[in-house]
């Protein structure tokens, strides 16, 4: 049997938070990987990247809850 995957959508609810004068949105949680896609807005140009949940802020973590 397969295993379901742990991806949580996060694009609509915006999440946004600002750590080095630098805006982050976050779009996805991989709860298997424990990772977030977020994208990266600094200066006039957007970058998606993924990084680990743990270098979130506290405050957004919480909203995330990965139980």
């Amino acid at each position: 049997m397969a295993k379901k995957k742990r991806t949580y959508d996060f694009s609509k609810e915006n999440i946004q938070y600002i750590q080095d004068n630098i805006q982050y949105r976050v779009l996805r949680f991989n709860q298997e990987y424990m990772t977030v896609d977020v994208v990266k807005f600094e200066k006039n140009e957007k970058t998606n990247i993924e990084m680990p949940f743990a270098h979130l802020p506290k405050a957004v973590k919480k909203i995330i809850k990965p139980n």
